[in-house]
Formats: structure tokens, sequence, C-alpha cells
């Protein structure tokens, strides 16, 4: 589906200076993937996000989205549709007044019958769990309300795979949960690759694979188990783990029995009453 061949890409400086925000980035995810990329601020993450949707092209190396080549311009409309992009502040996506106005915006400008967009849109709105607030102005929404009606509108113009970059960076801990459990649901029940950027550990649990950026580089690829049983290693990176694991490592210190790659609270729950 994805699959990023010596990616490279510069930016330039205030003083004029040019410096590398991606060098020599292989990355490769298949389709039905769901994929974390995580990394401090600067590492490259949001960087390399954009060139998933062709909004940056590549100074050195190759894009590949479902084969087509970001470079070349005649393919320019088939990747944004393959490929849809999910931004950090939901008021940058949100073009109408009304929800279900909103959600249309997509599929009107695919030049779509009206017959078809009504049920794109309806199934939008209920595959993210927003189909009662169709009439709703979003401007009185939630935050996470807001962000899952800006995926109902990627939804609605049918892309494969779905690209993330900090979708729950602005919103409470409420609108975050509701925001990762929508993309769960796509990924799980809807089949749709996950793309998602982020700096909260905990969002990356759930993820199929893990890619760690820094200073544009992927410095660490693998499952979350195999990634966050790396505390030490993770932590030179100045990054944290999920707090359970944090936690586990705590307790390993002080001599208890308990594995490395504890993710979740239930797995916490399994292993401290196996020492009973």
């Amino acid at each position: 589906m994805i699959k990023a061949k010596n990616v490279s890409y510069k930016y330039s400086n205030q003083e004029g200076k040019d410096y590398f925000a991606l060098k020599n980035i292989n990355i490769e995810i298949k389709e039905g993937e769901f994929v974390a990329i995580l990394g401090h601020n600067g590492s490259g993450k949001s960087t390399f996000a954009k060139h998933l949707n062709a909004l940056l092209l590549p100074l050195e190396g190759t894009v590949y989205i479902d084969g087509m080549d970001t470079r070349e311009e005649k393919y320019l409309w088939n990747i944004r549709q393959t490929a849809g992009m999910v931004f950090q502040n939901p008021d940058n996506q949100i073009v109408a007044t009304i929800v279900e106005e909103d959600v249309a915006f997509g599929p009107e400008n695919l030049g779509l019958e009206p017959n078809i967009i009504r049920k794109r849109v309806d199934e939008a709105l209920l595959t993210v769990d927003m189909f009662e607030y169709r009439k709703h102005s979003p401007h009185l929404l939630s935050g996470g309300q807001k962000q899952r009606v800006a995926i109902a509108g990627i939804l609605a113009m049918k892309p494969r795979c779905i690209i993330l970059d900090e979708p729950t960076a602005m919103l409470d801990p409420s609108g975050r949960k509701e925001v990762i459990e929508t993309i769960i649901k796509l990924n799980k029940e809807e089949n749709i690759t996950i793309v998602l950027i982020t700096h909260f550990m905990d969002e990356a649990v759930n993820a199929d694979r893990i890619y760690i950026m820094e200073e544009g580089h992927v410095v660490m690829e693998g499952t979350p188990k195999e990634i966050f049983s790396k505390v030490d290693e993770i932590k030179k990176l100045g990054l944290d783990v999920p707090q359970v694991t944090e936690l586990a490592h705590m307790l390993i210190d002080e001599g208890i029995d308990l594995p490395k790659d504890v993710l979740t609270v239930d797995e916490m729950v399994v292993e401290l009453c196996r020492l009973k």
C-alpha cells in the first residue's frame, strides 16, 4: 500500500541554511495495517506524513502509494483519493456550517450523484458515531466530536488508507479516547490502512507496528511489545513508554518477576494475579 524508498527532504532555516528533515527513510506499510510513527517534535514524523498524501515531494528517493509515484502529477488525484489526510486541528478541515454538509464536501468535489453523496455521508457519520449530530453546527461540538467529523469527511471519499497527523494533540483525554476508538474501529472493522503520527505512547499500543524517528532517521521499528520492552533505549531518545510499561519496568527493578512487554492495564492485572 505504502512504500518509501531512500526518501530525503530538506527545509531551510531562518538563516537560509538547508537541513535534512528526512534522510534516507525506508518504510513499508501493507494494506490493512495499523502503523504508528513516533518521535519528539522535530524528528521528521509530520514531514514524512505529508509525503504520503503528496503534500510534499521527496528531494531524493521515491514514495509509492498503491504503486503510484507521488512525484508523477498524473497520479495526484488518485493518490489523494487513495490516502486521505487528517490533521492536528479539525477546525482547519471543517469548511461548512452544518455537519452533514461538511462531510458531503469531498464527495461533491468528486462529482458524484446526489443520491450517492447522501449514502456516503450517512455511512461515514454512522461509522464515526456522529450521525445524530448531522444537523448540528460544527463549532458547537467538542474537540473530539469535531475530529470525528473531520475523519467522516475523509471516509466519505472512500479512501483505502487514512494518515492522521497528531489528530489528538489538541484534545482533552475524553476527546483523545473518542478519536482513538474511532481509528481502531476503522482499521479492524473497515480494514482501512491507518498511519498514525503521534507523540502519545499509549495510542501506539494499539498499532500492528511502530516506527520511531529521530532527527529525520528511522531509529527503531517493531511491534509495540518489541519496541516498548526497550525502556532504556526509548528514554535515551527523549521519549516515554506507556505508563503500565513504566510501572512494570520499576517493579522488575525491584526484583518482581514480570515480563518487560506489559502494555495495558489488563495485561498487568493478569501478570500480578499470576504472582499470587
